[in-house]
């Protein structure tokens, strides 16, 4: 065995939602980067590794490495095992399979013709456009909550702009977006035995739902963005129904789950961090919600599969093999950031990975979720809200989401 086949063995899997339900492993994190940056997770548990064709994969826990991997579509594929790397325990390969049909489970050349059609969406003037409605709901959630003693900051503020906006941008009745807050809890919470429900269950719902949505508007064109998507432009491109209703499930995580989550932790940050929220209201620095972002990293991994045998940090990684790009140990590189532990919203040099990299995946509604942000803790700012923990937050147990359940909170 040459020196750049020999395995480095993490001694510990970065996926375990035991660990991350109680915490993120942030001291296992700096180890690896500093003893084992490409490190090989057995995973003797057939459960841990449901619906995949091996016994492990490679954690990747330097910023470069993620970053590079992240833009090599050439070597790497997202359609072979998809960018989920846990599922629950009951996973089979045949239904892993069918989430290939989730655009971020494509490869080129059908991922770059999907995201073009997709793109009409999240355009500079079609996000812009939204910009004062969602201000304004913004406002509205803001006040509705501090007009209350307390409550849950995630139902009450985190999760509602986010889906007040996925609703609107979709055209969906905003009494509907009760379902697709349900919907989309289930789907990600299948490591999580405290919430009800059933993953591939909410998976047909928003799918039905969504199918019947592209539906009608190709029947009945309207102008809103779901028309512009599942009818043909002059190169005849468009989403059909059933691509129309993978994407929708793809948004009600990606532009649902993720930023709920980021504003929940943004939060905290705040809290546990009271001279950066005084320096917020006072200064409202461009620099913050990208700071909010990275230090929440709603996602905390995704992988990829190497089409080819290759070297990684000088290790040999072999064809078919999976590789985990751990977006919350990169997003606190030291050789990246600097005091990358210290919550700073002025912080000028940080290319965090939380949108997925900058490759061909990164994510398409980026500029959206830094909008929500922006505009909700503007409006906490524009008030003087002064929130405070009445109760430990409850974080979810996600192999990959960096979720929180319930943040009590007081408004007072």
């Amino acid at each position: 065995m040459t020196v750049a086949e020999h395995r480095p063995v993490s001694p510990f899997d970065p996926t375990d939602p035991d660990i991350l339900r109680e915490r993120m492993p942030h001291a296992e994190l700096l180890e690896l980067r500093r003893t084992a940056p490409v490190s090989w997770v057995e995973q003797p548990d057939p459960g841990a590794r449901a619906g995949f064709l091996d016994t492990g994969y490679w954690a990747l826990s330097k910023h470069a490495d993620v970053a590079a991997v992240s833009k090599n579509q050439a070597d790497f594929s997202t359609y072979e095992n998809g960018v989920i790397i846990r599922f629950a325990p009951e996973m089979t390969r045949e239904e892993l399979e069918q989430t290939r049909f989730l655009l971020i489970n494509h490869d080129s050349p059908e991922h770059t013709k999907l995201r073009q059609i997709i793109s009409r969406a999240f355009t500079p003037r079609a996000v812009g456009g939204l910009h004062d409605w969602l201000r304004a709901r913004a406002e509205k959630i803001v006040d509705e909550a501090l007009a209350k003693d307390g409550g849950d900051f995630v139902t009450d503020i985190a999760a509602e702009l986010p889906l007040q906006a996925i609703a609107e941008l979709l055209g969906v009745p905003q009494e509907d977006r009760g379902k697709l807050f349900e919907w989309s809890n289930q789907m990600l919470s299948y490591d999580d035995p405290d919430i009800p429900g059933d993953q591939m269950t909410a998976f047909m719902e928003i799918l039905a739902y969504s199918m019947a949505l592209a539906d009608d508007r190709r029947r009945n064109p309207q102008d809103d963005i779901v028309t512009k998507l599942v009818t043909a432009d002059v190169d005849g491109n468009g989403l059909t129904d059933d691509e129309f209703g993978f994407f929708v499930i793809l948004l009600a995580v990606a532009g649902n789950e993720t930023t709920r989550n980021a504003i929940t932790h943004g939060m905290k940050a705040f809290i546990d961090h009271p001279e950066q929220w005084e320096l917020f209201k006072a200064t409202r620095p461009d620099t913050a919600v990208d700071e909010i972002i990275r230090w929440a990293t709603p996602v905390t991994v995704f992988q990829r599969t190497a089409k080819r045998d290759l070297e990684i940090g000088g290790r040999q990684v072999r064809a078919g093999e999976r590789v985990g790009l751990l977006y919350a140990s990169a997003n606190f590189d030291e050789d990246v950031f600097t005091d990358p532990f210290t919550f700073d919203i002025t912080r000028e040099h940080n290319p965090h990975q939380a949108f997925g990299g900058h490759g061909a995946h990164y994510c398409i509604g980026a500029n959206l979720a830094r909008l929500e942000i922006k505009l909700i803790f503007d409006a906490l700012a524009d008030r003087d809200a002064r929130i405070s923990l009445a109760g430990e937050p409850v974080k979810l147990r996600s192999s990959w989401i960096n979720g929180v359940k319930e943040m009590p909170v007081s408004y007072r």
